[in-house]
């Protein structure tokens, strides 16, 4: 499809502004999608799920400038699945770590499917948050697979940015997934931390590593800076770190005091829950909050006895051996 032709189907976005140079969104369907202005370009942070508005977050990117860069903070698809849309516009950057999981089709999901989800239509799971003009814009499986828009700088451990008169600090913040990054902007006092906060919102632990995660707060926390661009929910204070971390440790605490009163695994899943306690399901995805509970339990319970993990798909059903794409 012809860059006229997204533009001709694409809608807006409405971008809050967290600084003078900061954008972000924290009201769609997927992660909080941001850009900082430079004056040598933007750089993009984590693109939209929803194909309307990354066409629509390209376009007003660009209305500031040349894109330079477009950084993912994770490999979950709600980060990255919107870079098929940025094709041609900046040079991707992506942890090895992320680059390696790109988009690769895992027993337990298969992002393109649940990126499908998205999209209304006749799909049950849709919203009207959700983005009912993207069939539209729909790729097809392989074509889209042909080039996702993956990283073309790939790193490990950290990497500094200087675009124009800012610093682009990525900081490799493994935790919620193995390639997880920071990107702290001091000349804007700003952070983004990707998954590694949820603001207000259910967390999604799945297949994290909890001690990795709560480290990675603590190294944010040595960070000089004023928000937090979270990669769920509101932006949010230096403070917040303290409630993502409280979050973290009663989870693994539940599962732990659950094994250690002899609980079996499914017994464990069925009375270890938070779907009271930690808020909503973020935005256009409350059809998975017992998936979530669940799936926290278990993976934390396979992960402290040391079990096998037994995966499952959204569904609940037992997850299948998958391809790698």
């Amino acid at each position: 499809m012809t860059s006229e032709a997204l533009v001709s189907r694409a809608g807006t976005i409405a971008m809050e502004r967290v600084t003078p140079n900061v954008f972000t969104t924290t009201k769609l369907r997927g992660c909080n999608p941001s850009f900082v202005i430079t004056s040598d370009g933007v750089v993009v942070i984590d693109t939209p799920q929803l194909p309307t508005k990354a066409v629509a977050m390209r376009r007003e990117a660009e209305s500031h400038g040349p894109i330079r860069y477009v950084v993912n903070t994770e490999h979950h698809v709600d980060h990255i699945f919107g870079n098929y849309y940025f094709k041609g516009a900046g040079t991707v950057v992506n942890h090895r770590e992320l680059y390696e999981r790109f988009m690769v089709v895992f027993p337990e999901l298969d992002p393109f499917a649940y990126a499908y989800e998205s999209v209304p239509g006749d799909n049950p799971k849709g919203t009207d948050l959700d983005d009912p003009e993207g069939v539209a814009l729909w790729p097809d499986r392989d074509e889209y697979y042909q080039d996702p828009n993956k990283g073309r700088i790939v790193f490990t451990g950290d990497l500094t940015l200087r675009v124009g008169d800012h610093t682009f600090n990525l900081l490799h913040t493994p935790g919620h997934t193995p390639g997880q990054l920071a990107v702290h902007v001091p000349e804007e006092r700003v952070v983004f931390t990707g998954d590694t906060i949820f603001s207000g919102c259910q967390t999604w632990l799945m297949t994290s590593d909890v001690d990795q995660w709560l480290a990675a707060l603590e190294r944010i926390r040595t960070l000089d800076f004023d928000w937090i661009v979270p990669g769920h929910g509101p932006v949010v204070t230096k403070q917040y770190l303290d409630v993502q971390r409280s979050h973290l440790m009663e989870w693994k605490t539940a599962v732990a005091t659950a094994i250690a009163s002899g609980w079996s695994r499914d017994e464990t899943i069925a009375r270890v829950s938070f779907r009271d306690r930690f808020g909503p399901v973020d935005i256009g995805q409350g059809y998975m909050l017992d998936y979530i509970q669940s799936r926290n339990a278990a993976a934390l319970y396979d992960k402290l006895t040391g079990s096998t993990p037994q995966l499952t798909a959204p569904d609940g059903t037992p997850a299948q051996a998958a391809g790698t794409r």
